[in-house]
């Protein structure tokens, strides 16, 4: 026998030896570690794309599995994951390139990417309870690796303060961003215990760029209330963006948000009673209407003009008194069977000015009924014509501007009108002035 074969042999043997023993001649806490393929190209084209892991345990350790580069840098795939004894199959996990790493680009964090090509060492370390640890090493190697992040650029939230309460003040939020290159992209609200309200992208016929695809991407967010849903509690919130491509490849961005006053509004006319000032009324006489308006929500109401008290003619409606529709606020209504013109023209806001809370945004007076709050709301109407038909039926109504009336042809009643008519007193007048 050739003595350098023979001393070569004994190498291998005693590194079997020492693979099948631990410590103080032990048996091996970690042993059948593998990787194959032992090159991969992480690139999704399907060919050799992954790697399959495999390992064993004599009994449960903390294992960590990951590559270092020829530097001595180390990138972790698994770190410090409790295993118990390995019984029956191998544990096996595979490998697709992608590891954990913590880097800031361009205002965003990449939370894993793929390892860039060249030549790694893939290592499994184990270390027991009693603080005995085993490692194995094997030569590993990444090519052709796709490399390119799917970055979210240009981030933003259109509003740092977020009411979702269908006001028609910062009632949702605008989510911008420019996706690099097509990848699954996530959009949430992030609070303080970890729970996570999704964002969804809207898609369509219309939608110039599908969700996932590279190009400019907007969500229109409203927390839910739009669909007569809750929207997530009053507070701080993170908005989080991640998008992850094919390869696996992770980047994140955040912006805070404050949601404030969120909630689904709500207000009626209290009992539906509206009180007619009459029934018969003679033309060029003043009809008068009363009710009280209760928010029985837990957000505020945003009302507008012209306060109660304020008289209109037949031949006038809320627009002819400058006081136009306002989107999301809310007003009494009075409306007549057989208006040919605008529903609900003669309208009135939930209060007077001392009786709401006023709150400035962006420079503009907004004021509101507030939860819990009732009002009385008088308004009147001149007759100066008579409807087309006699009696008519009028009725009341709650409107929430562009979006519904709560309270539609609530109270209604019929009202009779007395037109002038020649008297014999009149005929008399008539007889002594020839």
């Amino acid at each position: 026998m050739n003595k350098s074969w023979a001393v070569g042999l004994v190498i291998v043997l005693l590194g079997l030896v020492s693979t099948a023993l631990g410590g103080c001649g032990q048996r091996a806490l970690l042993y059948d570690v593998r990787i194959q393929p032992e090159q991969i190209t992480p690139n999704a084209d399907g060919v050799t794309d992954v790697a399959r892991i495999e390992y064993r345990l004599r009994h449960s350790a903390y294992v960590s599995i990951f590559f270092e580069d020829e530097t001595g840098q180390r990138y972790y795939f698994r770190q410090e994951r409790r295993r118990s004894r390995s019984t029956g199959r191998p544990y096996r996990v595979d490998f697709g390139g992608v590891v954990a790493v913590d880097e800031v680009r361009n205002a965003g964090y990449v939370n894993s990417r793929v390892l860039r090509d060249g030549a790694y060492t893939f290592v499994v370390e184990a270390t027991d309870d009693e603080g005995y640890t085993e490692r194995v090493e094997i030569p590993f190697a990444v090519a052709a690796a796709d490399t390119t992040l799917p970055e979210l650029k240009g981030f933003s939230v259109s509003h740092p303060v977020f009411s979702p309460n269908r006001d028609g003040v910062q009632d949702r939020i605008k989510i911008n961003y420019q996706l690099t290159k097509q990848a699954n992209v996530q959009v949430y609200l992030l609070d303080g215990a970890g729970n996570q309200y999704p964002i969804v992208e809207p898609q369509g016929p219309l939608t110039p760029v599908k969700p996932g695809e590279a190009g400019p991407h907007t969500c229109d967010y409203s927390g839910g209330v739009d669909e007569g849903a809750k929207p997530p509690p009053d507070g701080t919130y993170t908005v989080v963006a991640q998008a992850e491509d094919r390869v696996g490849q992770k980047v994140q961005v955040t912006r805070t948000l404050t949601i404030a006053d969120g909630g689904v509004p709500r207000a009626t006319i209290l009992n539906l009673d509206v009180d007619y000032s009459h029934t018969i009324i003679p033309i060029g006489d003043t009809l008068c209407v009363t009710a009280t308006v209760e928010n029985y929500g837990d957000t505020p109401v945003r009302t507008t003009g012209p306060a109660p008290g304020t008289t209109y003619t037949t031949e006038q409606n809320f627009n002819s008194l400058e006081w136009h529709q306002s989107p999301g606020a809310w007003r009494f209504g009075l409306d007549f069977d057989g208006n040919p013109a605008y529903p609900y023209p003669f309208r009135w806001a939930l209060g007077r000015p001392e009786e709401l809370e006023k709150r400035i945004v962006g420079g503009t007076e907004f004021y509101y009924l507030m939860p819990g709050q009732r009002v009385q709301i008088t308004g009147c109407l001149d007759i100066l014509s008579a409807p087309p038909r006699n009696p008519t039926m009028f009725y009341a109504g709650l409107i929430h501007e562009d979006v519904w009336t709560v309270n539609d042809q609530a109270a209604p009643q019929w009202i009779y009108f007395d037109e002038p008519a020649a008297g014999p007193w009149n005929q008399r007048a008539s007889q002594t002035s020839d």
